[in-house]
C-alpha cells in the first residue's frame, strides 16, 4: 500500500501550510472563545472569512464558495495539515460542513447568495434542525409538520439536541410536509431565521458540564416561513438530508483518528493491564488510519464505497469511546480537573483538551453524534454481509 502522496498533491499541502505559517491567528488574538458550535468570537469570523478568500475553507468547492476545485486527495491533505497542526476547521462545524454545502448542492442561486455564502464568510452562523424528542436516528419519523398556506409555510413542533440553536441566525429545518405517504417520502427542508416569531430556543446543559449550553430544544408554534426558503423540491427533504449528513461523514475518520492521537499522547498507563490496554488504543489508531487510506484511495479513483463510511464511523467512535475510558482510569482522582494536560492549542476545539472525566463523557457521545453505532452495524450487516433485516 502506498501512503505517500504524488508531487502536485504535497505541492497543494506546502502551499497551505505556508499560507498557515504566514496568517495564523496568535494565543492573544483568541482569548475569547466560543461558546457553542453556532457561536463565532469576532477573531473567529475573521480567520474564517480569511480561509474564505483565499480558496482554504471549502478546497473542493469553486473560488466563489471558498475553494479551489480540490481532487479527493488534496481534499484530505488539507484536513490532515489542519489535525496535525491542531487547528479546528471552523468554529460553526455544522454551518460551514452541513448546512453551507447542502444549500450549494440543493439550493437555488438566490439562497446560496443570502444565506450560504454569509455562513461561509462567517457573516452569518447557522444549525442544524433535525432530530426530535421521538425521532433520533430514525429521522424519517419526524412529526414537525409544515402546512402550506399561500406564499408561506406554517410549521409547528419539536426539535431536540439541536446544536448552537441559540446562537445561529438560521436553522436548516425538516419537517414534514405531507403525512400521507410512507414517511421518507413525505419530507422538506426550510431554512428558517431564529428570529421569525414564534420559534424558541430553550438551551440545556449536557452531562460534561453545567455550563456548557450547546444543546437546544426548538419549539415552532405558528412560525410563517416564506414558501422562497424551500430547499430543494418540496417532499424531497429526505434526499436533502441524506446529502447533509454525507457531507459530514466523508472524512470524519480523520477527525476520529486525530482525537485518538489526542487521548493517547495524554495517557500515562501504570499497570500491566492499563499498558496492554494503552497499546490497544495505538493499534487502533493505525487500523483506523490504515482503512481509512484505503477508502480514500477508493474515493480518488472514483470507486463508490458508500459501506465504509458506516465502517469508518462505527470503528472510529467506539475507538475513541474506548481511550476515552482507558484515559479517566490512567487519570485517576486527577481526572476531574479541568485541564490535566496544559496542552491548551487556540486554534482547536477546547474540549478536546479538556479533563479526563469530560472527554470520557464526550467519547460516549462519539457513538451517537453523525449516526449511533446500532445504526452503523445495521447498515454494515446489510450492505456489506448482506444478511437480512431485522
Amino acid at each position: 500500500m502506498q501512503l505517500t502522496f504524488d508531487e502536485d498533491v504535497e505541492a497543494f499541502r506546502a502551499e497551505f501550510s505556508a499560507f498557515l505559517d504566514e496568517n495564523l491567528p496568535t494565543e492573544a488574538q483568541t482569548l475569547e472563545r466560543p461558546q457553542s458550535v453556532s457561536h463565532m468570537p469576532q477573531w473567529a469570523r475573521d480567520w474564517q472569512r480569511l480561509l474564505f478568500d483565499n480558496g482554504w475553507l471549502l478546497p473542493a468547492q469553486s473560488p466563489e464558495f471558498g475553494g479551489r476545485n480540490a481532487t479527493v486527495l488534496q481534499q484530505f491533505v488539507h484536513l490532515d495539515e489542519l489535525c496535525r497542526r491542531r487547528i479546528f476547521h471552523s468554529f460553526n462545524p455544522q454551518g460551514v460542513n452541513i448546512v453551507a454545502t447542502s444549500l450549494i448542492a440543493f439550493g437555488t442561486a438566490e439562497q446560496k447568495q443570502r444565506f450560504a455564502v454569509p455562513v461561509l464568510r462567517g457573516e452569518m452562523t447557522a444549525s442544524l434542525g433535525m432530530s426530535e424528542p421521538n425521532a433520533g436516528s430514525d429521522l424519517a419519523a419526524l412529526s414537525t409538520r409544515a402546512v402550506r398556506e399561500g406564499d408561506e409555510f406554517v410549521v409547528n413542533g419539536q426539535k431536540v439536541w439541536t446544536s448552537g440553536a441559540h446562537h445561529a441566525d438560521f436553522l436548516l429545518t425538516f419537517v414534514r410536509t405531507d403525512p400521507d405517504v410512507p414517511k421518507h417520502k413525505g419530507i422538506s427542508a426550510l431554512i428558517i431565521p431564529t428570529d421569525t416569531e414564534g420559534l424558541v430556543c430553550r438551551p440545556f446543559a449536557d452531562i460534561a458540564s453545567q455550563d456548557n449550553l450547546d444543546f437546544n430544544e426548538v419549539f415552532f408554534a405558528d412560525v410563517r416561513v416564506p414558501a422562497e426558503n424551500l430547499v430543494g423540491e418540496l417532499n424531497q427533504g429526505w434526499r436533502v438530508a441524506n446529502g447533509s449528513l454525507g457531507h459530514e461523514r466523508t472524512m470524519m475518520w480523520l477527525l476520529f483518528a486525530d482525537r485518538l492521537d489526542n487521548l493517547i499522547a495524554d495517557c500515562r498507563p501504570r499497570t500491566p493491564l492499563e499498558r496492554d490496554q494503552y497499546a490497544s488504543m495505538i493499534m487502533d489508531y493505525h487500523a483506523l488510519r490504515a482503512m481509512g487510506s484505503a477508502a480514500l484511495a477508493r474515493a480518488a479513483r472514483g470507486e463508490a464505497d458508500t459501506s465504509s463510511v458506516s465502517v469508518l464511523k462505527l470503528l472510529g467512535s467506539e475507538a475513541e469511546r474506548r481511550a476515552a475510558d482507558v484515559l479517566l482510569d490512567t487519570a485517576g482522582i486527577e481526572g476531574l480537573l479541568h485541564p490535566v494536560t496544559g496542552r491548551y492549542q487556540h486554534m482547536n476545539n477546547d474540549e478536546y483538551f479538556a479533563s479526563s472525566f469530560e472527554r470520557y463523557t464526550r467519547g460516549i457521545a462519539a457513538t451517537i453524534a453523525g449516526g449511533t453505532s446500532e445504526i452503523q452495524r445495521n447498515i454494515i450487516a446489510q450492505q456489506v454481509l448482506g444478511l437480512p433485516r431485522g
